[in-house]
């Protein structure tokens, strides 16, 4: 078992001339706690680890699939057309990269001149419209009696997802549109009898995004990382919360 430590690379020099990766849950980290995220990128010391989602990473090799049959012919899925989506698969050369197909965690990556910050994310899927438009399209699996919305307090990150995404593809060159997607797999818990079978119901909803708040964060990112004062705690964050709870128990 490898023992928790300090982690050697990934970590920001302030005087280093190369560009510095940062990915999209590490924005995320940032907005919600700039402490958390100093101490991982600036210091080494990441948040502890999480048990991956094994369900969540099944469905989403599902949908991929399902879509790249339909990818292949430019046609469209089943739902598009009951969502009046009128809009394709997008086939690019590089979508497995992006993707991060083959486990490289590359995705796709833009230079951010200013900062010398390489913003990158992993996507799930593009859709293209008749106009050459770009659909950011993320899938997402749950499991819920509830009706499925973008409105809870937790899918506000789902949100500056899909618009850092935006923001990245537009970076390279493509014409992106404001509308995002989110295809839910909502796992069903009405049935009877299990036999070994979970069924679910997908669904569509739509995001209008707007990426202006993605380059002001990146300033932020960057002054940040530049400090040699670690900055204060996000409000509410557990992780901060507990070390602090710890520090005054062990005196």
């Amino acid at each position: 078992m490898n023992k928790y430590r300090k982690r050697q690379r990934n970590i920001y020099d302030p005087l280093s001339k190369i560009p510095f990766r940062i990915s999209r849950s590490k924005i995320d980290m940032f907005l919600k706690c700039p402490r958390c995220f100093y101490i991982d990128r600036r210091l080494g010391l990441g948040r502890p680890s999480m048990p991956g989602w094994a369900l969540n990473s099944a469905v989403d090799h599902l949908l991929k699939n399902e879509f790249d049959l339909l990818r292949k012919d430019g046609k469209r899925h089943a739902l598009m057309k009951r969502y009046g989506i009128n809009a394709v698969p997008f086939k690019h050369q590089d979508l497995p990269e992006w993707r991060d197909d083959y486990y490289k965690y590359k995705g796709i990556c833009t230079l951010h001149q200013p900062t010398n910050l390489e913003i990158c994310g992993i996507i799930d899927d593009i859709w293209v419209n008749p106009n050459n438009q770009l659909y950011i399209v993320d899938y997402k699996a749950t499991s819920t009696s509830k009706e499925i919305s973008l409105d809870d307090e937790y899918k506000q990150g789902y949100k500056r997802q899909a618009e850092i995404y935006q923001w990245i593809f537009r970076q390279k060159g493509f014409d992106v549109s404001d509308t995002a997607y989110f295809v839910f797999a909502n796992g069903l818990r009405g049935g009877r009898v299990f036999d070994g079978r979970l069924e679910f119901e997908v669904q569509i909803i739509s995001h209008e995004g707007d990426d202006s708040w993605v380059e002001p964060t990146i300033f932020e990112i960057k002054k940040c990382l530049d400090s040699d004062e670690i900055p204060p705690s996000g409000e509410g964050c557990e992780y901060c919360k507990y070390r602090k709870l710890i520090g005054k128990e062990e005196g």
